[in-house]
């Protein structure tokens, strides 16, 4: 081939190779479909919802009971809607959404009385609209919801991936520490009063805590979950005992109706809560599998039942150490609450042989404690409490181990 021919091919080639660079940018081989909207029609004889889409997918609709909800899952998808302005109607109360499990996106439904999935469909693009997934959905008495529900096939298991540990090497005398980014995916927790999520905030200060706890070169540390996805509570304990966790730290931030109601707070588990406030909160944060559509019909009594035995008392005074240490050095950086430590029957708590807390950062429901949440120099002054008090846990427990 002469010069000037092997010229004109490459620079051909080298055009054609920036037209397929280029389009390859605009449309990504491995974009996920997204939701654009969702809306809310209510008729006389039927309430029908609409998801806006910008692909057709694949998609599954079940109902469940107590409370009524129906479900609607997804592939793993780019979730283009606000989770703060949610329209509502007769029928539909509300929704949530979010990652599920990975590969696996979620939608549900709370829903004012028992339906029934009168006709789900995708709609092709048509009179400017895009491609929509559409639910009809009709009040039946409850015996006919209960009729549909035992027909319908169980829903898809929700258990992630086991979490991956490293394998520490024999002369590896570092501590672990399980930290627990609380809720997540579609599950997304207290809502700040301009908007903040408690699932991403939880998960910023998890990941701070663990990169400062790591720097010490004194421990380890595993995540309950490290992206947007939701993880039930019972598998929250077992990834901890799994990974051998000789401490778990769950985070959360609170919202209530009280908006003048700041500060935060460290609870341990009890028989009893500590007062009314202890208990709606951990009646709330057992909520957690039921908010994100796992069928309960089967196990919500699961975790009531479970004995506290001697060996779980002894861990509960072992969590109450580390729960005051914790206070004292969050007090010295963090805005606290009066009633400092609490207690009561929180489900995430209850691993046997580890000690385990639940530290609520603040009241996302106040504005000065939400703009502080979402501040990174105040997540790493929290996640720096945190590191001390955990030293000085694991201080105390050598200097009763020495003889």
């Amino acid at each position: 081939m002469c010069l000037w021919a092997r010229q004109y091919l490459l620079s051909g080639l080298g055009a054609l190779a920036a037209v397929l660079l280029a389009t390859a940018s605009v449309y990504p081989a491995d974009a996920a479909p997204a939701v654009t909207g969702a809306r809310i029609g209510d008729y006389p004889a039927k309430t029908r919802f609409v998801i806006d889409l910008d692909a057709p997918v694949d998609y599954t609709v079940f109902v469940l009971a107590d409370p009524y909800r129906v479900v609607i899952d997804l592939p793993e998808i780019d979730w283009r809607i606000d989770a703060g302005a949610q329209p509502s109607g007769k029928t539909i109360s509300g929704y949530r959404f979010g990652l599920f499990k990975p590969g696996n996106a979620r939608m549900v439904l709370d829903v004012t009385g028992p339906v029934a999935i009168a006709k789900s469909f995708l709609l092709p693009p048509t009179g400017g609209r895009g491609h929509r997934l559409v639910l009809d959905l009709k009040p039946v008495d409850r015996e006919t919801f209960m009729a549909a529900l035992r027909r319908a096939e169980p829903a898809p298991s929700s258990a992630p991936p086991p979490v991956a540990v490293p394998e520490p090497r024999d002369d590896d005398l570092r501590k672990l520490i399980a930290i627990d980014p609380g809720h997540g995916g579609v599950d997304p927790g207290a809502l700040g009063v301009s908007g903040a999520r408690e699932k991403e905030i939880t998960l910023a200060v998890a990941r701070e805590l663990a990169r400062q706890l790591q720097a010490t070169g004194r421990y380890r540390t595993v995540l309950t979950r490290n992206r947007d996805v939701f993880v039930q509570l019972r598998e929250r304990i077992n990834i901890a005992q799994r990974a051998g966790a000789q401490l778990f730290i769950s985070l959360h931030a609170d919202s209530i109706a009280n908006r003048r109601v700041r500060g935060g707070s460290v609870y341990t588990l009890s028989e009893r809560a500590s007062d009314k406030e202890a208990a709606a909160l951990a009646a709330k944060e057992n909520r957690a599998d039921l908010i994100a559509g796992i069928d309960l019909t089967d196990q919500s009594q699961t975790v009531a039942r479970i004995l506290i035995d001697l060996r779980q008392r002894l861990t509960m005074n072992e969590s109450a150490v580390f729960a005051k240490g914790l206070v004292g050095e969050m007090g010295k950086n963090v805005m606290m609450l009066r009633n400092t430590h609490r207690f009561a029957g929180f489900a995430v708590l209850k691993a046997p042989a580890i000690p385990s807390v639940l530290v609520e950062m603040g009241y996302l429901s106040n504005s000065s404690d939400e703009r502080l949440l979402r501040q990174p120099r105040h997540q790493t002054k929290i996640a720096g409490s945190v590191v001390q008090a955990v030293d000085r846990f694991f201080a105390r427990q050598q200097a009763f181990s020495q003889p």
